[in-house]
């Protein structure tokens, strides 16, 4: 299925590129370099320094929706599905986020694996392991067809550390 998504993905990538817009990365929604950079990589699990539980439910909301955290930090984030619905958790730029979230309307069936999401279906739990690396707002949301529109959305707020 990882070769369908990545057809699909490719496929709206040329029908962006042919309108004119530019997109960066693999797919739209893309998690390309410039992606990396503003929202940080994928971290080492030995390296985690805290674990932070988050909730998904079916009223559309992740609990907590506002994480803080600092540079350079490496985070444990285990997510769980409290919910009856398929929920998962995208971390993102908002742009890419949106631009994701778009492709997966029209393709709500998509499965995908990336380092910073984890697609869960109901009453499983999952893990993200990610390095922080750049200080600012790192968004997360929920793709799945509804639920951004519903306000399945959050946010990372990394504060600059004093290196």
């Amino acid at each position: 299925m990882k070769h369908t998504f990545r057809s699909t993905a490719l496929a709206a990538l040329v029908a962006l590129a042919a309108a004119g817009a530019s997109a960066s990365g693999t797919h739209a929604g893309g998690h390309g370099h410039d992606a990396d950079e503003a929202i940080g990589k994928p971290g080492v699990a030995t390296k985690a320094t805290r674990t932070i539980n988050v909730d998904m439910t079916d009223s559309m909301r992740f609990t907590p929706a506002n994480i803080s955290v600092k540079q350079g930090e490496t985070v444990r984030f285990v997510i769980k599905n409290s919910g009856q619905l398929k929920h998962e958790l995208v971390i993102g730029t908002e742009k890419e986020l949106k631009e994701h979230y778009e492709v997966m309307k029209k393709n709500p069936e998509m499965e995908h694996s990336d380092p910073n999401m984890v697609t869960l279906a109901a009453g499983k739990t999952g893990e993200i392991v990610w390095q922080f690396t750049k200080a600012g707002k790192v968004d997360f949301a929920c793709l799945q067809p509804g639920h951004y529109d519903a306000g399945m959305k959050g946010a990372v707020n990394v504060t600059k550390t004093g290196k």
